[in-house]
């Protein structure tokens, strides 16, 4: 297997997710690789390893391009929101606020990030498959938009609604029935799917959110999965919508938002050819908008929640080699310091990623190897088969595309602590999570007295 030089992959500036590298990734005069303006080895330094890096440019860059883009080719209203889950932390919700776009959350602990920040109410969305009375009650005295995904939402919000009280502001998420080539994990828009209410139940829903007086039901939501290369299901998806917003008009309700959801790809590796977000926007909105004008329907606000496209291209990790185990004839092992805790989407999805020696990322390929984490773990494996450069024991090693779920589905496998996140821009680093200490893990442990008592 040949890989390519990884600066061969900085292709679109203009639209992160089709780069492998942040878009400020740049060779310093000894052949070492910068992001942000900073010396990644430096950084390792400074900070330690494991370490999340995220590239400020490229989360704005990203922003820009969907807000831009939107602005040019949908001819109503429209709103960009960040999928939260990808990568939560108050620092990152406030980049999204100070771009102007909202925000979609799916917990209490997501919610509470967002209004900390100071993120407008009416910009927050709150969605989950099973949510509780109390996250419900919490989303309802804050005036968020509430996304209705099942029976169970329904019948928690009238408990928590006392007559006479203010409607709450609803989306109902419904499943759209289109199926898209993506991991069967993180497709979300098939019929067999645990999100949102079935395509054939649509209809009786709405009929009986119009009996309810606190429901005040303003949106339709339809999500069709996740790291999708393909516009044709997007472009599915405006129909669907279309047919579910005329139905719902008709019902009575004052619907003006449709949210498409998100799901563009990112280029994790050099095969991956994922549109552009200029073309995802533009086949969105172009989509929607002749799926109204074929139903006399007026153009409602069009909302998209990209997550990984916005954030995964502006991070990278950054490890330090350990130990070097050759099996020969089969196999050559070097392990970092790091692993399935900090990155459990290779053992999970089977995810593909770029990696490069900070220290000489044009170096051509001498040997191939597989790239092992710390964790008691057969499967932890980030890297399988990869040529890298002659390296040695304590260099530092980065894979990229990493801002998104990595940072948010870390564990503390191993008792191992969560690495930090530094985020870099015009030659400066400002840490915006701080890295766990083993003594951090042992702060919710109880011990009873007795084993105190008995020594």
């Amino acid at each position: 297997m040949t890989i390519a030089r990884p600066f061969d992959f900085i292709q679109d500036k203009a639209s992160p997710n089709r780069n492998i590298f942040p878009i400020t990734a740049e060779i310093d005069q000894n052949g070492r690789l910068k992001v942000g303006g900073c010396l990644l080895s430096s950084l390792a330094q400074q900070y330690g390893t494991p370490l999340y890096v995220l590239d400020e440019s490229t989360f704005r860059q990203s922003c820009k391009a969907y807000k831009d883009a939107l602005n040019n080719y949908y001819n109503g209203e429209s709103l960009v929101l960040y999928a939260s889950k990808a990568n939560s932390s108050l620092a990152i919700t406030s980049l999204a606020k100070s771009e102007g776009i909202g925000i979609d959350v799916v917990s209490e602990g997501e919610l509470i990030t967002a209004l900390k920040v100071g993120m407008p109410t009416e910009k927050i969305f709150f969605h989950g498959n099973n949510k509780s009375y109390r996250e419900l009650l919490f989303a309802y005295n804050n005036e968020v938009n509430i996304v209705l995904d099942n029976q169970h939402d329904i019948d928690l919000l009238g408990k928590i609604i006392q007559p006479g009280n203010k409607p709450a502001k609803l989306m109902l998420r419904f499943t759209p029935g289109i199926e898209c080539h993506t991991h069967e994990y993180i497709r979300t828009g098939h019929l067999d799917s645990k999100f949102g209410f079935d395509l054939d139940r649509l209809e009786d829903t709405l009929i009986q959110l119009k009996q309810y007086s606190w429901a005040n039901l303003t949106g339709l939501h339809a999500h069709i999965g996740s790291q999708i290369f393909e516009l044709a299901p997007h472009i599915d998806l405006a129909e669907v919508l279309a047919d579910a917003l005329k139905k719902a008009l008709g019902i009575g309700h004052p619907i003006s938002d449709l949210n498409v959801g998100g799901g563009l790809g990112i280029k994790y590796i050099s095969s991956d050819d994922p549109p552009s977000i200029n073309n995802w926007v533009e086949a969105v909105s172009n989509s929607l908008e002749d799926s109204c004008k074929r139903r006399s329907l007026n153009l409602p606000r069009l909302l998209c929640e990209p997550g990984r496209s916005i954030v995964a291209p502006a991070g990278l990790t950054l490890y330090r080699i350990g130990s070097r185990k050759e099996i020969p004839g089969i196999r050559t092992y070097i392990s970092v310091d790091g692993g399935m805790s900090d990155n459990p989407r290779p053992i999970t999805y089977e995810s593909a990623y770029t990696a490069c020696l900070v220290d000489k990322p044009l170096s051509e390929p001498q040997e191939t190897i597989t790239i092992a984490g710390k964790h008691c773990e057969s499967g932890d494996v980030l890297l399988k088969d990869y040529q890298l450069p002659s390296f040695s024991s304590g260099d530092i090693l980065s894979i990229c595309g990493t801002g998104a779920y990595n940072a948010s589905m870390s564990s503390n496998y191993n008792r191992i602590p969560k690495p930090a996140t530094v985020l870099v821009g015009s030659g400066k680093s400002e840490l915006i999570q701080k890295r766990e200490l083993p003594e951090d893990l042992l702060r919710y442990d109880m011990l009873p007295d007795r084993f105190i008592a008995e020594g």
